[in-house]
């Protein structure tokens, strides 16, 4: 199964949790873990369903290529992380 982890990042929010998930896309993946965890959706996607400008999500150690479709393919032993992006100064 592909296993997506939210990186600490997040944990200063809500517990995040380590999800696995037949899902055959990104996309498919994150609806699945929302089900289960949703106040995790507005911290990832924003009111579009797009993926958030601090949100940086990486699989198999690609990062993902389209922030809107996320529609990248995931096989059944992929590794997704999902971090939510450092700024300041």
């Amino acid at each position: 199964m592909a296993q997506l982890t939210f990186t600490q990042q997040l944990g200063r929010f809500m517990t995040v949790p380590q999800v696995e998930t037949t899902a055959a896309d990104l996309r498919g993946a994150l609806d699945a873990c929302f089900a289960d965890h949703p106040r995790l959706r507005g911290y990832v996607l924003d009111e579009q369903g797009h993926l958030r400008e601090n949100v940086v999500i990486f699989i198999d150690g690609q990062r993902a290529r389209d922030s809107r479709r996320l529609d990248d393919a995931l096989r059944p032993d992929s590794r997704v992380y999902i971090l939510q992006a450092l700024s300041g100064g």
